[in-house]
């Protein structure tokens, strides 16, 4: 009867240690894309450029061109993307380690408390970068009519393109972040029932 009892708990502790391997191998594969996705953002957003020669005025029947250049720095609300998303990816770049190594290290349980909020940090910065990056967007395609201010994506198709681009890229990475801080904080609430068995 004793034997029985310490099968079940054996049977008990293997089956939740496989469940918190598995959890660990998703988040970490998560991060890894999150991380692609918003590394990816930042470089095609800072090497975003396009140099074009319009025409700005006609005098008679000549033409007046000037070589006009269209740059992510120009921008504040693109610079910002630029290190928001930077930030973002260094942050998933750190938490692949931690996620590797930290199990040696608990932190006498302050690890995971650590993550979560780290994550929700990386998160609220990513999407203010991409909001901020996505209404400037609007504002070159669309133009404001009432404040006279004229769209440039007509002009700059690549510019606009290669934005839209980085601003995909980074959307995704965005989505990947809130999944991955919602099963940080579920961790943090719901503590794995191996910790109890210890």
């Amino acid at each position: 009867m004793a034997s029985t009892n310490v099968e079940k708990v054996e049977l008990g502790f293997n089956v939740v240690s496989d469940t918190k391997v598995k959890k660990d191998w998703v988040i970490l594969f998560l991060r890894v894309i999150a991380f692609l996705a918003t590394a990816s953002a930042t470089i095609v957003m800072a090497t975003n450029k396009q140099t074009k020669s319009l025409i700005v005025a006609t005098i008679g029947s000549t033409s007046i061109t000037a070589t006009l250049t269209a740059k992510f720095n120009q921008s504040p609300a693109f610079v910002f993307f630029v290190i928001a998303n930077a930030s973002a990816s260094l942050h998933n770049l750190v938490m692949i380690a931690v996620d590797i190594l930290g199990p040696q290290y608990d932190y006498k349980g302050l690890r995971l408390a650590m993550i979560a909020i780290l994550d929700m940090m990386a998160m609220a910065l990513a999407s203010s970068g991409d909001g901020a990056a996505t209404f400037i967007s609007e504002l070159g395609k669309n133009g404001n009519k009432h404040a006279k201010w004229n769209k440039i994506c007509d002009k700059f198709e690549n510019y606009c393109s290669q934005g839209g681009g980085a601003l995909i890229a980074s959307f995704i990475g965005l989505i990947l972040l809130l999944i991955i801080t919602l099963m940080s904080i579920t961790k943090l609430i719901k503590p794995n029932r191996i910790n109890h068995v210890l």
